[in-house]
């Protein structure tokens, strides 16, 4: 058995889909479905049983023959204020869970975040001067890596810190979805793409979700690794970048400049590059889908199927 934590998510609804790929159905799904869109994350995925984090955690003596646990679960909103509410689940939900799965040895993925290291002033190498959160997910985020780092392994334990992470079904994300995604809802909405003043010196590194799960595999292939790893491409590129490789795509639209937002001046990372150092050292040694590639295939899923993957049949 498998579980996977905020299966009908972004990534975790493109993780079970990788893993049912592989002929594997014995999965159970921990997700609030808390948006309406959600479901259709999950109408052509195939699992066990699908329950909430709270049911699921006051369940966990149910699930003991599960052997590996994928922790996508979290709250995503960098703008969020409820310090306390975003402690508990990032944080204190994901200990219990550590807890549980340390307990029977049992093997332990878990999503950390690019959000660690803040403006990204002193980097993004895995090591304590880079990290300087701006906001309370990035500071939730950081605090269960260093809580991990403490633990004594009985079984495997990796944090993978994603970096901008984009690619189908994160439709359901709303203002906290990719740029990619916002730019082609706009292009097909009032045939304007909108970018922020300054769009031209904002860089990213921006990982198609292919990628982010080919790495989830490759440790769950690989139960000797453990430890933290940055997931990105290595590469930045500006959201003008984004925006021309789109208007190839979508040449019926336009660019247009926007004021930047109030609410994220002083919470806003200018630039991100993953340093892939450990993930190249652990073996990972798998090519990156460049952003033209990855964007093309991504428009794609857009307008052929809404943004969401195909049905398949196991």
């Amino acid at each position: 058995m498998i579980i996977v934590t905020g299966a009908a998510g972004f990534i975790g609804s493109n993780l079970v889909w990788a893993l049912n790929r592989q002929g594997l159905t014995d999965i159970v799904l921990v997700d609030q479905m808390d948006s309406t869109d959600k479901f259709k994350n999950l109408h052509h995925l195939h699992f066990r049983n699908l329950i909430t984090p709270d049911d699921f955690l006051i369940s966990l003596d149910s699930y003991n023959s599960a052997t590996i646990v994928f922790h996508q679960g979290a709250i995503t909103d960098t703008t969020l204020s409820d310090g306390a509410r975003m402690m508990q689940q990032n944080y204190d939900y994901s200990k219990q869970l550590l807890s549980w799965c340390q307990r029977d040895h049992r093997r332990f993925i878990y999503a950390s975040s690019a959000a660690v290291y803040g403006d990204g002033n002193n980097g993004f190498a895995i090591e304590r001067q880079s990290e300087n959160p701006l906001n309370i997910y990035g500071f939730s985020k950081l605090m269960f890596d260093r809580y991990m780092e403490q633990q004594l392994s009985h079984a495997q334990i990796v944090g993978l810190r994603y970096f901008n992470v984009y690619g189908p079904q994160e439709k359901h994300k709303g203002r906290m979805a990719s740029v990619p995604w916002h730019l082609m809802n706009q292009a097909r909405n009032s045939s304007t793409m909108r970018l922020f003043e300054g769009s031209e010196h904002f860089k990213r590194d921006f990982v198609h979700v292919d990628d982010v799960i080919k790495v989830n595999l490759f440790f769950m292939d690989n139960p000797h690794l453990s430890g933290l790893f940055n997931i990105g491409t290595g590469e930045a590129r500006t959201f003008a970048d984004i925006g021309e490789i789109l208007l190839k795509l979508m040449p019926f639209s336009s660019l247009q400049t926007i004021p930047f937002p109030k609410d994220l001046k002083g919470r806003y990372q200018k630039s991100t590059c993953a340093d892939l150092s450990l993930l190249y050292a652990a073996g990972y040694h798998e090519p990156w889908i460049s952003p033209e590639d990855g964007i093309a295939d991504y428009h794609h899923y857009f307008i052929n199927l809404g943004g969401y993957r195909p049905v398949f049949f196991i």
